[in-house]
């Protein structure tokens, strides 16, 4: 029994893992990032909250390390645009029926990473924070009620 629950733990990690791995690898490439930007604003309106939300989920790691490593002005500009993301999600939602299921799942995961790196800022800077992480609950309501909708 319980070398079956390790093999379930080890296989969880495992299968995360490869994510895990692009999203580091990319939001330390800014010529990735301004290429995933650029099909993002170009992309089909059916496929643009997906891809809205890879960058949500890529700039919200990107802020927690900027928010780890001390560099809060730097983490507060990567916030506002993790906010201008959600927003372009919100307007678009609508429009878009493909892959919500993934997008819910990956605007609820950038909103918990989000949660633990409040940790990281003082009090001032906790007000950024929080209201991106309030902008962020939101647009995953919304596509939680559009993958129940479809």
């Amino acid at each position: 029994m319980r070398k079956a629950i390790v093999t379930a733990v080890l296989l969880t990690l495992f299968a995360a893992l490869p994510r895990a791995l692009a999203a580091t690898d990319l939001s330390t490439d800014a010529a990735a990032l301004a290429q995933l930007e650029t099909r993002a604003l170009h992309a089909d309106p059916r496929e643009q909250a997906f891809l809205y939300t890879e960058l949500v989920q890529v700039y919200t790691d990107v802020a927690g390390k900027q928010m780890a490593a001390g560099e809060m002005e730097q983490a507060g500009i990567t916030l506002r645009r993790v906010q201008t993301f959600a927003d372009r999600i919100h307007t678009g939602l609508a429009k878009d029926t493909r892959r919500l299921k993934n997008a819910e799942m990956m605007m609820h995961d950038a909103t918990h990473r989000l949660g633990q790196y409040v940790h990281f800022v003082s009090t001032e800077d906790k007000v950024v924070v929080e209201a991106t992480i309030k902008q962020l609950d939101k647009v995953n309501e919304e596509l939680l009620a559009q993958v129940f909708a479809h």
